[in-house]
């Protein structure tokens, strides 16, 4: 949903003011990319972007562009905790599911990149502002973090920077899996109504996958879902795998956290008493994307190895 006051539509000026604009620029540095909403022309290399998908904004990072604006990660009112050093002023623009179009506008962009699936009325509004460029990808498949990536590395003009960083984190899992012998591992989100399961195609479980773990989600998660409903106590067994990786978003998941490590039901799991279950960032672990949280998660992965 995007939001703006109607009272005036003191955006609608603005729109105006960046079409006549953009008729000046011409065409000669443009190229064409294919995008979910068909054929979008961009100007090489845009300056002024504006992010509206976490994967962007990481991408761009990596890219050595710093984005005027982004949208909040989920569970906090900026962007995610493994970004904030490289980001420190950035202009927060809405959510991921409500974004504000008067500051959007406000931004002068010479280019949006938004997120998959983004719904055509919105896109339909976001290009009168600039080139809105929506990857036309698969969720949870393999290889959509990397295309997800190169997509948004062509809007940007870095194919070539993206795509050494894909290479740099595809070597680093290569090695982790060489390393050590294949062992089972969940990923689960707690939250205060209970433990959410990751599905074994989410993001940060591909890569547990290519650095050799063999990814357990306890047959709970059903298909095409980003994780279970969820786990009563009574049920953790489900996910007792020989590595645990445990996030958490925010406060009040922490203190249910702390609550349930003190049942029974949490003590009894083998991989508590091997001492194998591992904190992890869960706005990082749970909800990035890109190369940027790619080599994050390798980070911790190597950390827990160790």
């Amino acid at each position: 949903m995007l939001s703006y006051r109607s009272a005036g539509r003191p955006w609608l000026g603005m729109l105006i003011g960046l079409g006549l604009c953009a008729l000046t620029v011409g065409h000669a540095s443009a190229r064409t990319l294919s995008t979910a909403y068909g054929d979008v022309e961009v100007v090489d290399l845009p300056e002024r972007v504006v992010t509206l998908y976490e994967g962007a904004l990481d991408t761009a990072l990596a890219a050595g562009v710093t984005p005027l604006a982004a949208v909040s990660t989920r569970g906090g009112d900026g962007v995610a905790s493994y970004l904030q050093a490289r980001v420190e002023d950035i202009a927060i623009v809405g959510t991921s599911r409500e974004i504000n179009i008067e500051s959007v506008v406000a931004q002068r962009p010479d280019v949006i990149l938004a997120a998959p699936r983004l719904p055509e009325e919105q896109y339909r509004l976001l290009s009168r502002i600039a080139p809105t460029l929506v990857p036309a990808s698969e969720p949870y498949q393999p290889d959509t973090w990397k295309e997800e990536a190169r997509f948004f590395g062509q809007a940007l003009g870095r194919e070539t920077r993206i795509d050494e960083v894909i290479s740099r984190v595809e070597q680093r899992a290569a090695v982790l899996s060489e390393q050590h012998s294949q062992e089972s591992a969940s990923l689960v989100r707690w939250m205060p109504q209970g433990a959410l399961v990751m599905s074994e195609a989410i993001f940060s479980n591909v890569l547990l996958a290519a650095s050799g773990f063999d990814v357990n989600d306890g047959d709970v998660v059903k298909q095409g879902r980003p994780h279970s409903d969820p786990l009563s106590l009574e049920n953790l067994a489900r996910i007792d795998s020989d590595w645990l990786f445990l996030a958490t978003l925010n406060e009040e998941g922490e203190q249910a956290l702390a609550s349930a490590k003190s049942s029974p039901a949490f003590a009894r799991l083998d991989v508590v008493k091997r001492d194998q279950v591992v904190p992890v960032d869960g706005q990082l672990w749970t909800s990035a994307t890109g190369p940027l949280a790619a080599e994050a998660i390798l980070d911790d992965i190597e950390e827990a190895l160790r």
